[in-house]
């Protein structure tokens, strides 16, 4: 019988050892991998799918203080103009979607497009300026919103089609001249999408953006960065899950496209703004082929509060550019723009 001396039996544990050793980390490279597909996959779906009832409906999304004072006098203006209101409704790309058409008895008619999360409810905030130089106000229910039908938020690929159709809608039953586009966020990305699509119809003739983003995977990595999220494999995953359910990628986006724009646009930003990164506003606004851009920043602005901000110098930019191109409303002073 032969029994191990010593040295034997410390080769033994060693080489034991690192088995053990090489097993564990192989193991811990598996869990982790796997532990960012599930993480991913999580994020990808609590952020653009409305995967249970009740999500992205027409309640207020928050109970932030100055959201809840932004929604309440959105309902003010919605309460004080509902005999103009007529419900409308399109089919588009199978989807049911919803919308109220608000009429001025203007020939211009302005499709205000909310952000990720929102409704129709959240846009009439924005309506004001439109209403006072007479426009007609169309606001929508995104796909995957509201009344609307829709599974997931498509970062604006597949809402710009919908965006042209109901610009048609709009044209063809009401007649109206000039129909102009204001983006909020998600809501800017589709209509910068719509409006440098070959299929935009002439008559969408300007965009108005509020916090565009340059592509969702800067956003999204500000997200993640904002809630101390690893960034690193996270992104290309999540981008991976998206391609898997929309067949987009968020690594495209506006700054894409905006270089073919030759309508009017009008780009607002605020400086501080830790989502839509302002040094992207400013190289879109750069690279932008539009002959006639303006570009007015909101010191101390944050993604999507800018009218809350300074409503007077949000409102006054857009009456300023609606009479600049359009000849709608009466040019007012506003200070300092780019």
């Amino acid at each position: 019988m032969h029994f191990m001396n010593i040295w034997e039996i410390s080769e033994y544990s060693i080489d034991l050892g690192l088995k053990i050793a090489a097993f564990a980390t192989i193991f811990g490279l598996i869990m982790g991998v796997v532990s960012f597909f599930v993480a991913s996959y999580c994020v990808y779906i609590s952020t653009l799918s409305r995967n249970k009832n009740g999500k992205w409906g027409r309640a207020p999304s928050c109970d932030d203080p100055d959201y809840m004072e932004l929604y309440a006098k959105g309902m003010e203006w919605h309460r004080e103009n509902i005999h103009r209101m007529e419900p409308v409704h399109i089919l588009n790309d199978g989807l049911n979607l919803y919308g109220e058409y608000y009429s001025f008895g203007g020939e211009q008619c302005v499709i205000i497009l909310p952000g990720r999360s929102e409704s129709l409810c959240y846009s009439y905030f924005f309506a004001f300026p439109y209403s006072r130089c007479g426009c007609d106000v169309l606001v929508i229910d995104p796909r995957s919103h509201g009344l609307s039908d829709g599974e997931f938020s498509t970062v604006g690929f597949e809402e710009s089609k919908d965006v042209i159709a109901w610009a048609k809608f709009a044209h063809s039953k009401y007649g109206v001249k000039n129909i102009f586009l204001h983006g909020i966020c998600i809501g800017a990305a589709g209509g910068m999408l719509a409006i440098t699509s070959p299929d935009c119809p002439e008559y969408v003739s300007g965009i108005v953006t509020d916090g565009m983003f340059s592509n969702f995977n800067n956003i999204m990595r500000a997200h993640l960065v904002e809630r101390k999220k690893p960034t690193m494999f996270m992104l290309d995953l999540i981008d991976m899950w998206m391609k898997r359910y929309t067949k987009h990628s968020m690594k495209y986006g506006p700054i894409d496209v905006i270089g073919n724009l030759n309508k009017p646009i009008l780009m607002m930003h605020g400086t501080n703004d830790i989502f839509s990164l302002p040094e992207y506003a400013e190289q879109m606004y750069n690279i932008c082929g539009s002959d006639s851009k303006t570009f007015v920043w909101f010191e101390g602005g944050t993604h999507s509060m800018l009218r809350s901000l300074d409503t007077q110098r949000y409102d006054s930019a857009i009456e300023n550019f609606l009479m600049e191109n359009y000849g709608v409303g009466n040019k007012i002073l506003i200070g300092e723009t780019v």
